[in-house]
């Protein structure tokens, strides 16, 4: 798939800055009040604008949301190469750790997608695929350094492991795990299961 537009701006006679403004706001309130609670209302007191300019500009709540989050980009990935497959996984897991705006955005959104087919879009886009393509890249740069054997079972599970448990971890405990907990992880059910030398 290609890699996803950038966000188109809306057509107004809003600054770039302003806009950019009143996607934090829609941003902060995802991730303080979740999807279902956030309102064209509150956008609009938060960003300090009408109601009606956010409807002209952006039709509704759904399409706000997906604009702001398209306004974001897509996660990083590619740079995260340390070495070894060890340091990758661990890289990769904590990218964002201490970004609680996020993590709530996040959780919000995730909740949301099911719902919502565009917002499920938006996430796959972002998140999802740039995420399965950088552990697949961690992988195959693995194999290559003979870190790992090429037909190892595990391997075609490794995002699903390492993200599974991040998701799994957060919803119980209702905060995100920290580094200490993801290296613990990694070492004890990821590198094993993959059949990883460390």
């Amino acid at each position: 798939m290609s890699a996803p537009k950038p966000a188109a701006l809306p057509r107004s006679r809003m600054t770039p800055e302003r806009i950019g403004e009143l996607y934090d706001a829609v941003l902060e309130l995802l991730a303080d009040v979740g999807y279902e609670a956030l309102t064209i209302d509150a956008v609009a007191a938060r960003a300090r604008t009408s109601k009606m300019t956010l409807y002209r500009q952006w039709g509704g709540k759904t399409e706000l949301v997906a604009s702001a989050l398209r306004h974001i980009g897509p996660i990083p990935g590619d740079e995260f190469d340390t070495g070894t497959l060890r340091g990758d996984l661990v890289a990769l897991a904590t990218r964002g750790a201490g970004e609680q705006r996020d993590v709530g955005v996040f959780r919000a959104m995730n909740e949301a997608a099911s719902r919502e087919p565009v917002l499920h879009q938006v996430l796959r886009e972002l998140i999802f695929e740039p995420t399965q393509r950088a552990f697949q890249a961690a992988v195959a740069r693995a194999v290559a350094r003979g870190e790992l054997v090429a037909d190892a079972p595990a391997i075609e599970f490794t995002t699903y492991m390492v993200m599974g448990a991040i998701t799994t971890f957060a919803t119980i405990e209702d905060r995100q795990p920290d580094q200490e907990f993801i290296v613990r992880y990694i070492d004890a059910a990821v590198l094993p299961a993959l059949g990883a030398c460390r």
